[in-house]
């Protein structure tokens, strides 16, 4: 397992070098900063002197080297606009980003998961066909969409749940501040984690299902049912214990995305995560932000990817690695 980490631990690093250049490569050619920086009106010298002060006169090369130098210090520039740390600015949201991801992934894996389970066990009864009838609806549906009909629902007609922002949050140790421990953070987080999160429970409630039903028709699940072994340890030891690799590997994906692509459901509800940043960014063209921000959440997705191959081996002893 050691031998085997180390592998992926380098094969991130070439995989973030290769993300770097693409990124420094691309977001060159994506916007320029100096107009934005100096201004509609600003002569051609104000605009050569801001593209000096950036370093943007160099050639590609010697910015993409300086960068690099840079990055391996921990240090990924300041942002063009508001002459910020850019990790700092990242590192600030990121807390906002992840607790929106995490409550969005508990809901999915939490009802995918069980509804799967329900639905497969009577395929052909009433309620297993609007579970299915439902999953389809979670799919179908674009997210800005799910999110201004939540709006709609519960803010504007039922006023129960407050419609934007992040609410009260609770400072736990340096910049982390959380909304999951006040009851005011907590009614701000709903209605976005739903949103967020309702791709996702479809996704992983179809999957389950299908290899719930697989699963059962197996002959180790015959056997067990053939053993007069009780209902729970059949379903739960035995046959849901083989599905949840493909859906743990699925949860995996999705836990990056949720935390690195929120943007859509970050800029319905004025979340002030991440995503928020980024699309700020995209429209200032602050290449130093958007070029961390990729290079940060691909870490993030390596990382969980490596946890995730880990948890196969606790899932399934037969898994080895070395």
């Amino acid at each position: 397992m050691i031998s085997y980490i180390i592998r992926r631990i380098g094969q991130s690093i070439v995989v973030l070098f290769v993300v770097s250049f693409l990124c420094f490569g691309i977001f060159q050619f994506l916007g320029d900063p100096v107009l934005t920086l100096a201004g509609r009106y600003a002569t051609q010298e104000q605009q050569e002197l801001v593209r000096r002060s950036l370093g943007l006169d160099k050639p590609f090369y010697v910015q993409y080297a300086i960068f690099i130098r840079n990055a391996l210090r921990g240090n990924f520039g300041l942002s063009y606009t508001s002459q910020v740390p850019v990790m700092r600015m990242i590192l600030e949201r990121f807390p906002a980003s992840f607790e929106l991801a995490l409550v969005a992934m508990f809901i999915a894996l939490t009802l995918g998961i069980t509804l799967g389970v329900v639905s497969s066990l009577r395929p052909r009864s009433p309620l297993s066909r609007a579970i299915m009838a439902g999953s389809l609806l979670g799919i179908s549906l674009p997210t800005f969409l799910v999110g201004i009909l939540l709006i709609l629902i519960f803010s504007v007609w039922l006023r129960v749940l407050p419609p934007f922002g992040r609410g009260e949050v609770v400072r736990i140790v340096g910049r982390w501040r959380s909304g999951l421990l006040a009851l005011d953070g907590l009614r701000h987080l709903i209605l976005p984690a739903i949103t967020l999160g309702l791709y996702q429970l479809a996704v992983l409630l179809r999957l389950t299902r299908g290899g719930m039903l697989e699963a059962l028709a197996e002959d180790y699940t015959r056997t067990a049912w053939a053993k007069g072994l009780p209902q729970r340890a059949v379903i739960f030891k035995h046959a849901l214990r083989n599905v949840l690799i493909p859906v743990v590997t699925m949860a995996g994906l999705q836990m990056g995305e949720l935390i690195g692509f929120s943007i859509v459901t970050e800029s319905i509800f004025q979340w002030p995560g991440m995503g928020n940043l980024l699309l700020t960014a995209i429209y200032e063209s602050d290449h130093p932000i958007i070029v961390a921000y990729v290079m940060f959440v691909a870490g993030l997705i390596l990382f969980i990817n490596l946890a995730v191959d880990i948890l196969y081996g606790i899932l399934n002893p037969k898994i080895r690695y070395d």
